[in-house]
């Protein structure tokens, strides 16, 4: 009775040892497709957000309005190869990093 179970079992089995199942590219499409999607959801945006942020950084000019990434609002008094000049209050002027600048405030962001 135990052998009426076991042949149909073991007759669907798959492919015997030393055969390949199925094709390679078969095979490789779920991790091309991962790839595609891991690309348009997440490297692609980062990659489009730090282009974005580096044309920010170069374009800044005397007078800007900036907020560091520190969270310190000023002025650009003057500007460096890396560096900036920030003025802070009346009679206070920080040196701070070009890449710390986060943002360039316009008018309406008082």
């Amino acid at each position: 009775m135990l052998l009426f179970f076991v042949e149909p079992a073991y007759a669907m089995g798959g492919a015997a040892e030393g055969q390949a199942s199925g094709s390679p590219i078969a095979q490789l499409l779920p991790f091309v497709l991962m790839f595609v999607v891991l690309w348009l959801l997440i490297l692609r945006p980062q990659i489009k957000k730090q282009k974005a942020q580096q044309k920010m950084v170069d374009e800044l000019k005397k007078g800007d309005k900036i907020v560091t990434s520190g969270g310190i609002h000023g002025v650009i008094t003057n500007l460096k190869d890396d560096v900036i000049n920030v003025k802070v209050a009346e009679n206070l002027k920080i040196d701070v990093s070009r890449a710390a600048v986060s943002r360039v405030k316009d008018g309406t962001d008082d």
